[in-house]
Protein backbone atom coordinates (compact mmCIF):
# COMPACT_ATOMS: atom_id res chain seq x y z
CA UNK A 1 0.00 0.00 0.00
CA UNK A 2 1.25 2.87 -1.09
CA UNK A 3 1.20 6.76 1.50
CA UNK A 4 -0.82 8.36 -0.73
CA UNK A 5 -3.75 5.87 0.23
CA UNK A 6 -3.74 6.43 3.63
CA UNK A 7 -5.17 9.39 4.64
CA UNK A 8 -3.70 9.63 8.09
CA UNK A 9 0.01 10.33 6.36
CA UNK A 10 0.27 14.06 5.72
CA UNK A 11 1.06 15.23 1.87
CA UNK A 12 4.49 17.02 2.64
CA UNK A 13 5.50 14.02 4.73
CA UNK A 14 4.39 11.48 1.16
CA UNK A 15 6.37 13.86 -0.68
CA UNK A 16 9.23 14.42 1.24
CA UNK A 17 9.62 10.10 2.18
CA UNK A 18 9.41 9.47 -1.84
CA UNK A 19 12.21 11.83 -2.44
CA UNK A 20 14.64 10.63 -0.30
CA UNK A 21 13.86 7.19 -1.64
CA UNK A 22 15.31 8.13 -4.96
CA UNK A 23 18.38 8.48 -3.25
CA UNK A 24 20.89 6.07 -4.14
CA UNK A 25 21.31 3.98 -1.38
CA UNK A 26 18.20 5.03 0.47
CA UNK A 27 15.48 2.13 0.85
CA UNK A 28 12.09 3.00 1.74
CA UNK A 29 12.93 1.72 5.10
CA UNK A 30 15.88 4.02 5.42
CA UNK A 31 13.57 7.08 4.01
CA UNK A 32 11.31 6.82 6.40
CA UNK A 33 13.63 7.07 9.11
CA UNK A 34 14.98 9.87 7.58
CA UNK A 35 12.13 12.10 7.43
CA UNK A 36 10.57 11.34 10.60
CA UNK A 37 14.13 12.43 12.12
CA UNK A 38 14.03 15.26 10.16
CA UNK A 39 10.47 15.85 11.45
CA UNK A 40 12.02 16.28 14.71
CA UNK A 41 14.89 18.24 13.98
CA UNK A 42 14.86 21.86 15.05
CA UNK A 43 13.60 24.74 12.10
CA UNK A 44 17.27 26.17 11.85
CA UNK A 45 18.66 22.80 11.14
CA UNK A 46 16.12 21.55 8.50
CA UNK A 47 17.23 25.10 6.95
CA UNK A 48 20.60 24.31 6.71
CA UNK A 49 20.28 20.95 5.54
CA UNK A 50 17.49 22.72 2.56
CA UNK A 51 19.94 25.67 1.82
CA UNK A 52 23.13 23.43 1.26
CA UNK A 53 21.44 21.34 -1.04
CA UNK A 54 20.22 24.87 -3.03
CA UNK A 55 23.53 25.98 -2.79
CA UNK A 56 25.13 22.56 -4.30
CA UNK A 57 22.81 22.61 -7.08
CA UNK A 58 23.44 26.72 -7.82
CA UNK A 59 27.14 27.17 -7.10
CA UNK A 60 28.67 23.62 -7.84
CA UNK A 61 30.00 22.92 -11.46
CA UNK A 62 32.88 20.41 -13.73
CA UNK A 63 36.17 21.88 -14.50
CA UNK A 64 36.40 22.60 -17.59
CA UNK A 65 39.51 20.69 -17.54
CA UNK A 66 39.70 17.85 -15.34
CA UNK A 67 35.86 17.50 -15.34
CA UNK A 68 35.67 17.04 -11.25
CA UNK A 69 33.32 18.97 -9.35
CA UNK A 70 34.83 22.69 -8.48
CA UNK A 71 32.96 26.16 -7.36
CA UNK A 72 35.88 27.92 -9.57
CA UNK A 73 36.79 26.95 -12.79
CA UNK A 74 39.09 25.41 -13.56
CA UNK A 75 39.21 23.55 -10.04
CA UNK A 76 41.96 24.14 -7.50
CA UNK A 77 43.77 21.34 -8.56
CA UNK A 78 44.12 22.02 -12.36
CA UNK A 79 45.50 25.18 -11.09
CA UNK A 80 47.86 24.51 -9.05
CA UNK A 81 51.81 25.39 -10.73
CA UNK A 82 53.25 22.59 -8.72
CA UNK A 83 51.34 19.72 -10.31
CA UNK A 84 53.01 17.49 -13.27
CA UNK A 85 51.00 18.48 -15.83
CA UNK A 86 52.63 15.40 -18.23
CA UNK A 87 50.05 12.67 -15.94
CA UNK A 88 47.05 11.92 -16.15
CA UNK A 89 45.12 9.91 -13.46
CA UNK A 90 41.65 8.68 -14.97
CA UNK A 91 38.91 7.95 -12.34
CA UNK A 92 35.14 7.11 -12.11
CA UNK A 93 33.75 9.50 -9.45
CA UNK A 94 35.04 12.74 -7.47
CA UNK A 95 34.58 11.07 -4.55
CA UNK A 96 37.95 8.98 -5.92
CA UNK A 97 39.92 11.86 -6.34
CA UNK A 98 39.39 12.90 -2.64
CA UNK A 99 40.70 9.55 -1.75
CA UNK A 100 43.90 9.44 -4.05
CA UNK A 101 44.60 13.05 -2.65
CA UNK A 102 44.53 11.63 0.62
CA UNK A 103 47.38 9.23 -0.17
CA UNK A 104 49.94 12.15 -0.98
CA UNK A 105 51.48 9.76 -3.34
CA UNK A 106 50.27 11.12 -6.57
CA UNK A 107 51.04 14.83 -8.21
CA UNK A 108 49.88 14.75 -11.49
CA UNK A 109 46.61 16.01 -12.64
CA UNK A 110 42.82 13.83 -12.90
CA UNK A 111 39.90 13.28 -15.10
CA UNK A 112 36.84 12.44 -14.16
CA UNK A 113 34.37 10.14 -15.91
CA UNK A 114 31.82 10.66 -13.98
CA UNK A 115 30.64 6.42 -14.14
CA UNK A 116 31.58 3.41 -15.91
CA UNK A 117 30.85 1.93 -19.13
CA UNK A 118 27.67 -0.47 -18.28
CA UNK A 119 25.90 -1.96 -20.96
CA UNK A 120 23.49 -3.45 -18.81
CA UNK A 121 22.00 0.02 -17.43
CA UNK A 122 22.35 1.68 -20.90
CA UNK A 123 25.77 3.97 -20.06
CA UNK A 124 27.97 3.52 -22.96
CA UNK A 125 31.34 5.81 -23.47
CA UNK A 126 29.16 8.90 -24.85
CA UNK A 127 27.49 9.46 -21.56
CA UNK A 128 30.66 9.28 -19.75
CA UNK A 129 33.56 12.48 -20.18
CA UNK A 130 35.38 10.36 -22.19
CA UNK A 131 35.50 12.91 -25.35
CA UNK A 132 36.72 15.36 -23.03
CA UNK A 133 39.67 13.13 -21.91
CA UNK A 134 40.84 13.00 -25.39
CA UNK A 135 40.84 16.05 -26.38
CA UNK A 136 42.83 16.65 -23.06
CA UNK A 137 45.69 14.08 -24.54
CA UNK A 138 45.72 14.65 -28.68
CA UNK A 139 48.77 16.84 -29.65
CA UNK A 140 49.64 17.08 -25.91
CA UNK A 141 53.08 16.26 -24.19
CA UNK A 142 51.40 13.67 -22.24
CA UNK A 143 53.90 10.65 -20.69
CA UNK A 144 51.40 8.67 -18.90
CA UNK A 145 48.04 8.24 -18.36
CA UNK A 146 46.99 5.93 -15.02
CA UNK A 147 43.55 4.26 -15.57
CA UNK A 148 41.98 4.11 -11.73
CA UNK A 149 38.40 2.83 -12.20
CA UNK A 150 37.37 0.67 -9.96
CA UNK A 151 38.44 -3.08 -10.23
CA UNK A 152 34.84 -4.51 -10.58
CA UNK A 153 34.12 -5.94 -13.86
CA UNK A 154 32.41 -2.49 -15.57
CA UNK A 155 35.85 -0.62 -14.12
CA UNK A 156 37.71 -3.50 -16.04
CA UNK A 157 35.71 -3.12 -19.60
CA UNK A 158 36.10 0.64 -18.97
CA UNK A 159 39.75 0.48 -18.34
CA UNK A 160 40.33 -1.51 -21.53
CA UNK A 161 37.98 0.53 -23.71
CA UNK A 162 40.14 3.49 -22.60
CA UNK A 163 43.61 2.03 -23.30
CA UNK A 164 42.11 0.90 -27.12
CA UNK A 165 41.02 4.64 -27.71
CA UNK A 166 44.09 6.50 -26.31
CA UNK A 167 46.71 3.88 -27.34
CA UNK A 168 47.37 5.91 -30.59
CA UNK A 169 48.35 9.36 -28.08
CA UNK A 170 49.33 8.04 -25.03
CA UNK A 171 53.04 6.06 -25.07
CA UNK A 172 52.47 4.77 -21.67
CA UNK A 173 49.08 3.64 -19.94
CA UNK A 174 49.20 2.29 -16.61
CA UNK A 175 46.58 0.34 -13.87
CA UNK A 176 46.49 0.82 -10.43
CA UNK A 177 47.97 -2.59 -9.38
CA UNK A 178 45.75 -5.40 -7.70
CA UNK A 179 46.76 -3.71 -4.15
CA UNK A 180 42.79 -2.76 -4.44
CA UNK A 181 40.13 -6.12 -3.53
CA UNK A 182 38.15 -7.09 -6.58
CA UNK A 183 34.75 -5.30 -6.68
CA UNK A 184 36.37 -2.91 -4.20
CA UNK A 185 35.61 1.01 -4.70
CA UNK A 186 38.09 3.50 -4.38
CA UNK A 187 36.27 5.83 -2.12
CA UNK A 188 36.39 3.04 0.65
CA UNK A 189 40.13 1.88 0.22
CA UNK A 190 42.60 3.06 3.00
CA UNK A 191 45.13 5.33 1.99
CA UNK A 192 48.07 3.00 2.63
CA UNK A 193 46.32 0.29 -0.15
CA UNK A 194 46.11 3.10 -2.34
CA UNK A 195 49.28 4.76 -2.35
CA UNK A 196 50.87 0.95 -2.36
CA UNK A 197 48.47 0.73 -5.79
CA UNK A 198 49.96 3.95 -6.64
CA UNK A 199 53.39 2.60 -6.34
CA UNK A 200 52.85 -0.40 -7.70
CA UNK A 201 50.90 0.16 -10.95
CA UNK A 202 51.38 -1.28 -14.54
CA UNK A 203 51.67 -0.50 -17.90
CA UNK A 204 48.58 -1.72 -19.67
Amino acid sequence: MTYERLPSVAAPLVKLIDALNRLPGVGAKSAQRLAYYLIRTSEDEAKGLAAAIIAIKENIVLCKICRNITESNPCYLCSLPDREVDKICVVEEPLDVISLERTRSYRGLYHVLHGVISPATGIGPEQLKVEDLIERIKGKSIVEVILATNPSLEGENTAMYLHRIMSPFVSKITRLARGLPVGGNLEYADEVTLSRALEGRQEV
